[in-house]
């Protein structure tokens, strides 16, 4: 079993992280990017054509996280491919041991660079988690059996912040329905609306089915703010957020308190069992990061519960 299977079992701490996207070169200059956030990270997401943007191919990006000893998550999204790929991809990967999956729509062409490409969409979120536990169970969505069934350790993404945000939770009870484990949760800069969206979930007793992991993404000043806030779908940063950085009078060191004070925040609530850790910066500071929260390294870690009530505390 994967890692992050055991820690979803055992009820561990879980600090995922999003991996570098790659455009090309060799695999020992991805193992270069992956360097920084890799040793704090159970387990790293090979990310789908982030941003409908291409990149290196998700499952090579899974694969050669596999051969250089990082734990990958394999992002499968529903813009790029039909059911058929989606399959294809899930069940390639797994020959060569990966295991962690996350399910996603998919930003849609129109946030990319090359917005003349064709939609699929033929499935959505729900539905691609479905298929998933389909192959799990040891079929293609047609029936046909795959042989020895992959031990997939299924989750999906879901976005607290976005309108809307009452329809949200009842979103995400639906994947965990369909069968996701885990839900890592885009940034939200809006604490009332992460704490409300989580509230909801663990009132709900969803929170027992399924880890919830929210983002945290760490930039180096204001700009990364407003550009996010003004062309990444989905997020809106508040305005004295943004002031509050760019009129410090060091913007690096106030946007990283600001995204501890993220950290912290998201880590109090209950039902909250992790971070998703995001990084622009690449400055050490994620290792610091951890390290304020008093999360240690990934092999000083264990799977247990012992580790999270620690740093919940």
């Amino acid at each position: 079993m994967s890692r992050l299977g055991e820690l979803l079992d055992q009820g561990g701490l879980i600090i995922t992280g999003e991996a570098p996207v790659i455009d090309g070169g060799t695999l020992a200059d991805y193992e270069a990017k992956l360097a920084e956030l890799a040793p704090w990270c159970d387990a790293m997401n090979a990310t789908d054509n982030t941003a409908a943007h291409a990149h290196a191919s998700n499952v090579a990006m899974a694969i050669a996280m596999q051969r250089l000893g990082v734990e990958p998550i394999l992002q499968v999204v529903c813009r790029d491919k039909n059911r058929i790929a989606q399959q294809a991809d899930i069940m390639g990967a797994a020959l060569h041991g990966v295991e962690n999956i996350c399910c996603l729509t998919g930003d849609d062409v129109t946030a990319g660079d090359e917005s003349e490409a064709r939609r699929v969409f033929d499935l959505d979120g729900p539905q691609l988690i479905r298929l998933a536990n389909s192959l799990k169970e040891g079929r293609y969505l047609s029936g046909r059996s795959v042989g020895t069934p992959p031990a997939l350790v299924i989750g999906a993404v879901e976005n607290p912040g976005a309108p809307p945000l009452d329809y949200r939770a009842q979103r995400a009870a639906k994947k965990i329905l369909a069968g996701a484990r885990y839900l890592q949760l885009q940034i939200c800069y809006h604490p009332d609306r992460l704490e409300a969206f989580v509230a909801a979930l663990h009132e709900g007793g969803w929170t027992e089915r399924c880890a919830i992991i929210p983002t945290v993404v760490a930039v180096k000043g204001a700009g990364p703010l407003r550009f996010m806030d003004s062309a990444v779908p989905g997020i809106a940063v508040p305005a004295e957020t943004i002031s509050r950085v760019a009129d410090a009078e060091d913007p690096a060191e106030e946007a990283y308190r600001l995204v501890l004070e993220q950290s912290r925040h998201a880590l109090s609530l209950p039902g909250v069992r992790g971070l998703h850790l995001t990084d622009f910066r690449k400055d050490g500071s994620m290792e610091r990061l951890c390290r304020d929260l008093g999360i240690p390294p990934r092999s000083e870690r264990s799977t247990t519960r012992a580790d999270h009530d620690l740093v919940r505390v």
